[in-house]
């Protein structure tokens, strides 16, 4: 296309200076969001680094697009949330491509917000619709400027910004920029990627947002114009979050809205995928468990050090924690090496550094931040570098490999403190939890505490002289019975915390425990809400330690007969299914 100029070769550093591509497609990368040409995925195409670990040389994003994208009966209002009653008939598959179609009334919602739990791969998505945008893969006839604004990136903006100002680095491709969202926004396309990771509040005054692309506000007020769609109504937009920031997004984005969800990968995607790895071994905890792709990842990179190291497989994994545990171990025994310090010192300082991340809602950190833990933050395989463009400098940013990571560590950190201050420590996150959906992102590190816990798990890092609290032990087991309790009574409370709970027994996976946990039931009822893969495997375990139940309610849970098949050891402790 003759409107688009040539674009000078684009370098992204990580662990090494890679030549990505020419384009001639133009993309701007925001001042303060770090908006790179498509492609920063491409380490899963390539032998980049992340830091020192070599990532596995595998077609990742390729594999990225057979995602199973459940979407929602397209709507006009809010009445069909994740969390609110829903048939199966309404949770339907579809594609990225597709997001942007018409649906069966002939409309276009030109708002999408894509949904999902920590590490389904919205972020992954995102970056792949970048990728295949560029290369004409793509929305190639329906827009003409993808622009990727990423939020927590959007967290270090300061000062008053129009929205050209959060888009535009680059002043050679200001007018081209001025020029189509002027005659054009239509053929423009936002994507806001990690709504929760947001820090301030988009709460904002109508009369206070401006009306075009240019009124200078305050990086809240600007985005939030975005979402709201007070400017630009006519352009595209889609945003992810995760799951629990779902209810506060809906606050503020304008309807009519398409909404989707990732649901993980397909099981003809996975099967492909793990047996590229593992061959001939058979392990459904594990294969289940690859349904999640960031876990999936993780256990495709264990396993390929292993073979490469002509080790026999290792089968004992059987919760999240686990592999996180065996994942790190792996770096640390490979990787750490030239890093002068002890295993432990490392992770000590990696818990700190989560923790704090953790405490303020962050998931970047500057170089100097980083020092404070870590003796030298480019040689740590846990974390990711990356250059963050100013508009007349850069400056060096790090994040941990993903955001489960840094709520893994987070975890750790607490484990790894004096069993007094450890106590304190959960006591706080407890109190917290405790207060609603409010703090909600602080339940993946309850999640992990009891995975730590786990005998396996626990003997595991006892090997690196971690020793786990009983006092902690204590204090969540009261925790998670609470919960059930409460849960009986109020529906609230039963419809947002009963996966959880069920999830965190899983995660712990002492018998003795799961039985106490689950005697107190007498009809379980997960209506209305969608169960994925790994849901079923962990509602199957908490059934067959069960007594008896009465009532099992499944429906408008988009079971397949395969969910259905999985279910059955524990389906023979139920009188009645509804």
């Amino acid at each position: 296309d003759n409107k688009f100029k040539q674009v000078p070769l684009i370098q992204v550093t990580s662990g090494g200076q890679r030549s990505l591509l020419k384009k001639k497609l133009q993309v701007c990368e925001s001042q303060k969001s770090c908006l790179f040409v498509c492609d920063q995925i491409l380490i899963f195409h390539h032998n980049l680094q992340i830091n020192s670990l070599k990532i596995l040389q595998c077609d990742f994003l390729d594999f990225f697009s057979s995602f199973c994208l459940g979407e929602y009966a397209t709507v006009q209002e809010y009445n069909s949330l994740p969390g609110e009653d829903r048939d199966s008939e309404a949770y339907k598959s579809t594609k990225v491509e597709r997001l942007f179609d018409p649906d069966e009334h002939g409309d276009i919602q030109r708002t999408v917000i894509l949904q999902g739990h920590s590490g389904t791969g919205k972020s992954f998505t995102t970056q792949k619709i970048m990728s295949d945008w560029a290369f004409g893969r793509l929305y190639k006839d329906r827009f003409d400027f993808v622009f990727h604004l990423r939020c927590k990136e959007l967290n270090q903006a300061t000062g008053r910004k129009s929205r050209m100002d959060l888009l535009n680095y680059c002043q050679s491709s200001s007018s081209m920029i001025n020029q189509v969202l002027r005659q054009s926004p239509e053929r423009v396309l936002f994507l806001v990627d990690g709504f929760d990771e947001l820090k301030f509040s988009l709460d904002v005054p109508k009369d206070s947002l401006p009306r075009d692309p240019w009124t200078q506000c305050s990086p809240e007020v600007t985005l939030s114009g975005l979402i709201r769609k007070q400017i630009l109504h006519e352009s595209f937009l889609l945003v992810t979050t995760s799951s629990t920031a779902l209810d506060k997004l809906k606050e503020v984005v304008k309807p009519p809205v398409r909404y989707a969800e990732i649901v993980g990968f397909s099981k003809e995607g996975v099967e492909e995928y793990f047996q590229r790895f593992f061959k001939k071994e058979k392990n459904e905890t594990l294969f289940t468990a690859c349904f999640i792709p960031v876990i999936c990842w993780i256990i495709c990179t264990v396993y390929r050090e292993q073979f490469d190291e002509g080790k026999e497989m290792i089968q004992s994994l059987e919760t999240t924690t686990s592999i996180f545990v065996y994942f790190v171990g792996t770096l640390l025994r490979h990787h750490c090496q030239d890093l002068g310090q002890s295993a432990l010192t490392i992770l000590q300082g990696l818990g700190k550094l989560a923790e704090k991340g953790t405490e303020e809602q962050q998931v970047l950190f500057d170089h100097d931040s980083v020092s404070q833990t870590e003796s030298d933050p480019s040689k740590v395989p846990f974390l990711c570098k990356f250059l963050q463009k100013k508009r007349v400098s850069q400056t060096t940013m790090y994040s941990f490999m993903h955001l489960s990571f840094q709520e893994f560590f987070t975890a750790l950190s607490y484990v790894l403190l004096g069993d007094e201050e450890a106590q304190e420590k959960v006591r706080e996150l407890l109190s917290k939890v405790r207060h609603g959906k409010a703090n909600h992102h602080l339940l993946p590190i309850v999640h992990f505490l009891l995975g730590i816990l786990n005998k396996e798990v626990a003997k595991r890092l006892e090997e690196k002289g971690i020793s786990c609290s009983q006092g902690i032990w204590n204090q969540l087991k009261h925790f998670i019975l609470e919960v059930i309790e409460k849960g009986k009574e109020d529906q609230i409370v039963r419809r947002t915390m009963q996966l959880f709970t069920f999830h965190c027994i899983y995660e712990l996976h002492a018998d003795d425990f799961a039985k106490e946990a689950m005697k107190t039931y007498t009809d379980i009822n997960m209506s209305g809400s969608p169960l994925k893969k790994t849901d079923c495997w962990v509602l199957m375990y908490c059934l067959q330690h069960c007594k008896s139940i009465e009532s099992l309610g499944l429906s408008g849970c988009n079971l397949t007969a395969e969910n259905m098949n999985m279910l059955l050891p524990g389906l023979r402790k139920c009188k009645d299914l509804v």
